[in-house]
């Protein structure tokens, strides 16, 4: 992976740390190796103010108006509380905003202010969560980088997490690390300097990948087959019916897409996790599987969604809708599924992304990223049930 950093750009923010980090924030927003679609976070501590990514706010065209000013001192105390609820957590963090007008802080507001460091950069970078989502991932990243490397388990995040970091590091001296890597999740890089953070993440995402081109072979090979029409109207109908809303559909034919859609266990496979956390809340937990019958596959999702919910959800969870967000067409490739144009294509690159980490960990013992039930804990966070419950 390539620096984009400029330093005759940069030189203009040299006295303005807050256009500093616009700056190395939409860099890292560029590249969808990294984020996709609203993923990952920054901030700047400038004086006793947090200035950190705010909710609806795209890395690739954040501004100014796109950081939260926290209150530092605020922020740290709350990652000393025993407990604190994520709904709770996002109003303390409001109150503790120095304008009301700013965009809700990140939930991992908590975590970026206990990094002792004035630049905090967090991507989902796929390389780096491929390697985590493989069987000895965690072995493989802690040789890959050395005990310079904080390496977390996965904890989901919000206060959790924060918290939990908050007490493993009492004792670890900040500055013999050169990164954070959170198994199934992302990175984190910090400096004081903006550039130095960016290229930390850089250097730490370019040795996941040179790691990976040396083992993995992608297929390029394309496919005559094509998925038919009918079979296309079909998912698309019977997908708007359960969803009730138009439906625009993405066939994604790929050779990638192509060959997973062949994968002998393919549907063990994709009961595995996504790339990374958030995801499961734009795309669900697992895709319908298509064999030769739209109606038999959707009608085993359902069955299987109700499972999955039933399974996990307490008394006061709201079931979601019980339509698939995309499709994997057994033999054909995958098919996203969204409300309209625009969502579609956002399911159609999380989609491929993923298909990408799978076949690549497949060839490294094997793909597994989080459990059902800690899917069903992010799709179902409290925050989002709050919104059905108004």
């Amino acid at each position: 992976m390539k620096s984009l950093f400029d330093d005759a750009t940069a030189v203009s923010f040299r006295n303005d740390p807050l256009a500093m980090r616009v700056y190395t924030s939409q860099l890292l927003g560029r590249d969808k190796n990294l984020v996709l679609h609203g993923g990952g976070n920054t901030s700047v501590k400038i004086g006793t103010t947090l200035y950190v990514k705010g909710s609806g706010w795209n890395l690739d065209t954040i501004e100014k108006p796109g950081f939260s000013p926290v209150d530092l001192g605020a922020l740290c105390a709350m990652a000393g509380r025993e407990r604190l609820s994520d709904a709770q957590m996002v109003k303390e963090q409001r109150e503790a905003m120095s304008d009301q007008s700013a965009p809700n802080p990140s939930i991992e507001a908590i975590l970026h202010a206990i990094i002792p460091f004035a630049y905090v950069d967090h991507t989902h970078a796929d390389a780096v969560a491929t390697l985590t989502n493989t069987p000895e991932g965690k072995k493989l990243v802690q040789a890959l980088y050395g005990p310079d490397m904080l390496v977390i388990d996965y904890v989901m995040p919000g206060f959790e997490l924060a918290k939990h970091i908050y007490n493993l590091t009492r004792t670890i001296d900040w500055n013999t690390l050169k990164g954070m890597v959170l198994m199934h999740h992302g990175v984190f890089t910090f400096d004081d300097d903006a550039k130095r953070a960016y290229e930390k993440m850089i250097d730490i995402v370019t040795v996941a990948e040179e790691y990976l081109k040396a083992r993995v072979s992608l297929p390029s090979t394309e496919c005559a087959r094509k998925a038919d029409s009918a079979l296309l109207s079909t998912l698309t109908e019977e997908t708007s019916s359960l969803r009730g809303t138009d439906i625009t559909a993405v066939l994604l034919d790929s050779p990638q897409a192509l060959t997973l859609s062949r994968l002998p266990n393919l549907k063990n496979i994709i009961r595995n996790g996504e790339l990374t956390p958030e995801h499961v809340i734009r795309i669900k937990p697992f895709p319908v599987l298509i064999r030769e019958d739209v109606s038999a596959g959707m009608a085993e999702f359902v069955r299987d969604y109700r499972d999955y919910f039933d399974a996990h959800a307490s008394g006061e969870h709201i079931c979601l809708d019980l339509a698939p967000r995309y499709a994997i067409i057994e033999g054909l490739g995958a098919v996203a599924l969204g409300k309209d144009a625009q969502e579609a294509a956002v399911i159609a690159d999380i989609v491929e992304h993923t298909i990408t980490a799978i076949l690549s960990a497949e060839q490294l013992g094997g793909w597994g990223s989080l459990t059902l039930a800690q899917m069903f804990d992010m799709e179902y966070w409290e925050l989002e049930q709050a919104k059905l419950k108004k």
